[in-house]
């Protein structure tokens, strides 16, 4: 789940426990340009507050007032659907004759979405299902592998926890790579056990945790939504780190340093209760080979990296 569909869990949770009446609009299909992808999600608060987007602006006045007007006096979710004719897609400013159907819950249960809030916030992966017809709605396990689906019966949407990256080490490039992970939507956490870092990283949307990369990374868990990246250029924190990153589940791994270096840090690893396909997961030098020199362009080619491999894309192989 991105950070925009769960600012908007977290308003509706809010609203609907001060007993305000929320309705909830989430994107089921989409043609043509739409603006705004499949299982997007806005709250629509009684007074007309809105936390959230179903279309970047262009129909979100239109369905403030129906759902004020018609919507919240109902039971069950109502399809509803703009851009079916080029009129009126051009009234409602969707690009290209873009179509957009939405299905809006106007009785949102508290107990489920603080259900749902509290697995996001644990690290867990929860498939949710709306029963159209009724609409209640369950909770179950999912997985990654899980495709967003709406029929006549059901609409079924699994979230996750947001993506998140731990850096080791608070040195400058450390600074860089969280502010562009940042405006990439990941959750940062960075690692530092050096009392001389510490002052560096008062950027209040990091979180940084004073403490040795390996105990850390066991204390917070290491799951598939996570990417582990050791910059400190420190054999003793880096690989210390990597030693419990490899063994884990995180989609990334990745450390900083020369080819040169990089072999030798594998033999170092093998050395330890790390296996060769476990060594083989690192990413290293670390970052896409783009001519990188600056701290900010290395800092760049590292999320550009981490972006690829967190969407499947096959990275070039550094020679």
């Amino acid at each position: 789940m991105n950070s925009t569909d769960l600012s908007v869990l977290k308003s509706a949770v809010s609203w609907l426990g001060s007993g305000h009446q929320v309705a909830i609009a989430t994107v089921v299909q989409t043609w043509g340009s739409a603006p705004r992808p499949v299982g997007s999600w806005l709250a629509i608060r009684q007074d007309g507050q809105v936390a959230g987007s179903v279309s970047g602006g262009c129909v979100e006045d239109d369905l403030i007032s129906r759902v004020q007007t018609e919507i919240l006096r109902r039971e069950t979710p109502e399809m509803v659907v703009y851009g079916v004719s080029q009129e009126e897609a051009a009234r409602f400013g969707l690009p290209c004759g873009g179509t957009l159907r939405l299905l809006v819950e106007p009785r949102p249960e508290l107990k489920v979405l603080e259900k749902l809030l509290a697995d996001i916030s644990s690290h867990q992966i929860t498939k949710r299902t709306v029963n159209i017809a009724t609409g209640k709605s369950t909770l179950s396990s999912g997985n990654r592998n899980n495709e967003f689906s709406c029929n006549d019966i059901q609409m079924c949407t699994t979230y996750g926890p947001r993506w998140r990256i731990v850096i080791i080490g608070a040195g400058q490039l450390s600074l860089y790579t969280a502010d562009f992970a940042l405006a990439s939507d990941f959750e940062v956490i960075v690692i530092d056990p050096r009392d001389e870092y510490q002052e560096g990283v008062d950027h209040k949307e990091v979180t940084f945790i004073k403490g040795m990369p390996d105990d850390v990374l066991l204390e917070i868990g290491v799951d598939p939504h996570t990417a582990v990246v050791a910059l400190t250029h420190d054999p003793k924190l880096d690989d210390m780190a990597l030693m419990e990153a490899l063994k884990s589940p995180a989609f990334y791994v990745g450390a900083l340093g020369s080819h040169k270096n990089t072999e030798k840090r594998k033999e170092r690893l093998l050395e330890f209760d790390v296996s060769q396909d476990q060594v083989e997961k690192l990413h290293g030098p670390v970052g896409l080979s783009i001519g990188a020199l600056t701290p900010p362009e290395i800092a760049i080619s590292i999320l550009g990296e981490v972006i690829a491999v967190k969407y499947g894309i096959t990275v070039p192989k550094k020679v």
